[in-house]
């Protein structure tokens, strides 16, 4: 049992807390009363805190130079983490209310029952100031619940306080349905506040060493179909745009002022910061261009993602081979999402952590894993992956794909007749006979082994390099396919990207189906962004 919340134990709630969420990812994934969601709710609240521990793991130092306290600096640590990897609506807010707890008590000498319930509070008030039109029955509500019951408890004794604050975000959640309409329609709970409800359970077991007791599981209920397409906001908004910005308070005040007429649910959040620092922006918009152009003026945005809601498809649960063998695969785009689970793979989305591998394989229930980065730059992280694996009982073997057209000709070969080495092996080759090009614009001014090319051209890639630069879209496309076909090669893949015009492969099919006539062409909606389109030659 803890009299005050220090380091070792912010260190320990982090981690159990993400074993809750995890534990109970299905079920919040569940509340969602959406059938688009914008990332499930259990699934963007464990990706954050999965940031968070990360950020904790890398610096094991408690004892900072910057005039912190060891337990405010790895509060900071947390909600620096999380403010990093918040995914979603319910991410953002979640690192939102770790920085509000961080910047109340990183300065406390020892924090125990008051100094934590100011904490929650401090933690409401920044969670509410960071979302543009707050909505009572959700997250915010939770938390506010929370800090209410926590000040009231009204003692120093910091066991009682978190065991009151557990408490009383308890009963605010199971009041949500009264609060939101579209939760009592659907018989559910806030998914975030249950989010919230697990976190705090899991403090209360770190300061107090007892595990809370648990509301029996909800009965399974027969929803309505829904009337709105995501976790949150109007289904007028076709798009969600989140990214990090680095830039000045002044600068996101304007930034705010600029997307809240361009749509809704807009959260922007900061780290804290002196004078500006680092800032997560979550907003749903028509106007893709105009939301991330005003993070442009505003400072320098980075880790851009773009979700098109129509493109969020519900994908079958993968289910391991009868030997106990799966596939995981990293896929960017919706459209290539579905491919790589109709061939029964566990999808992961672009540039994972290793700890998103990692719950990714483990997910699989399967002993023996095959992993397909899709990336140069993902190879070193499903490396990392696989080694950590091997100490929980499960062998992982990474196949080095580069493109998802290398994935495709790799999980075309799978036998599960073979040996698993053998059908690696297979997989390997596989991949490795499938040649691939992408197809982009230039965005800015260099100098390539084609020559130098200006912001706006037409590049195409062959494994890498820039082989063609041109000013036509269609004629590059077709361009790099003969150069490809020149080498040999029967079958053709297409995979359009998400920004591409209409009929793109339709007219590149065309031309290959004119100038070589043996060869088989294969084209499908690739939903990838920044690449209108990705060619595989085998």
């Amino acid at each position: 049992m803890l009299d005050s919340l220090d380091a070792a134990a912010v260190r320990r709630w982090c981690a159990s807390g993400l074993a809750a969420l995890q534990r109970h990812q299905g079920e919040v994934d569940d509340l969602n009363v959406y059938p688009v969601p914008d990332g499930d709710t259990g699934t963007n609240l464990v990706l954050t805190l999965t940031s968070a521990q990360q950020a904790l793991a890398m610096d094991l130092d408690t004892l900072p130079d910057d005039g912190h306290t060891p337990h405010g600096h790895a509060l900071r640590l947390m909600a620096q983490g999380a403010l990093l990897g918040a995914r979603g609506n319910s991410g953002v807010i979640l690192s939102q209310i770790l920085r509000g707890l961080a910047d109340a008590l990183a300065a406390a000498p020892a924090v125990r029952g008051r100094q934590f319930a100011a904490g929650l509070a401090a933690a409401t008030t920044a969670a509410y100031a960071a979302v543009a039109h707050p909505v009572e029955g959700t997250l915010l509500t939770v938390v506010a619940a929370a800090a209410r019951a926590a000040e009231q408890a009204d003692s120093d004794d910091l066991r009682s306080v978190v065991r009151a604050a557990a408490a009383g975000a308890a009963r605010s959640l199971a009041r949500t349905p009264e609060q939101l309409p579209a939760l009592a329609r659907a018989g559910v709970v806030d998914a975030g506040g249950r989010g919230l409800c697990l976190l705090l359970d899991a403090l209360v077991e770190v300061v107090t060493g007892e595990s809370p007791e648990q509301p029996p599981p909800a009965r399974p209920t027969v929803r309505p179909p829904a009337t709105a397409v995501r976790e949150t906001g109007s289904p007028a908004y076709a798009y969600e745009v989140q990214y990090l910005l680095d830039a000045t308070d002044e600068a996101v005040a304007r930034l705010r002022a600029e997307l809240d007429p361009l749509g809704d649910s807009l959260v922007i959040v900061g780290d804290g910061s002196p004078g500006g620092g680092t800032w997560n922006v979550h907003v749903h918009v028509n106007d893709v261009g105009a939301a991330i152009e005003a993070g442009v003026v505003a400072g320098r945005p980075h880790r851009i993602t773009v979700t098109r809601f129509a493109d969020q498809v519900a994908l079958p649960a993968p289910v391991p081979l009868p030997d106990g063998r799966a596939a995981v695969v990293v896929a960017t785009g919706a459209g290539i999402a579905e491919l790589f689970a109709a061939e029964g793979a566990t999808v992961v989305p672009a540039n994972p952590s290793t700890g998103e591998l990692l719950d990714a394989i483990r997910a699989t229930g399967a002993a023996r894993v095959v992993v397909l980065p899709n990336d140069p730059n993902t190879q070193a992280v499903a490396s990392t992956a696989a080694r950590e694996a091997h100490g929980i009982g499960v062998k992982v073997s990474v196949v080095p794909t580069r493109s998802p057209v290398q994935a495709l000709a790799a999980l075309a070969v799978r036998d599960p007749s073979r040996r698993f080495e053998d059908d690696v092996i297979a997989m390997a080759e596989a991949a490795g006979a499938c040649r691939y090009a992408e197809v982009c614009h230039a965005g800015r001014e260099a100098l390539t082994v084609a020559g130098p090319c200006r912001p706006g051209d037409v590049l195409a890639l062959v494994e890498g390099e820039v082989h063609l630069i041109g000013a036509d879209l269609v004629a590059t496309c077709t361009a790099v396919v003969d150069r490809m076909l020149g080498g040999g090669g029967e079958l053709v893949t297409l995979l359009r990207g998400a920004d591409a015009p209409a009929g793109l492969t339709d007219r590149v099919r065309e031309h290959v189906e004119r100038s070589w006539p043996f060869v088989e062409v294969q084209a499908y909606e690739g939903g990838q962004p920044h690449y209108p389109l990705l060619v595989g030659v085998e």
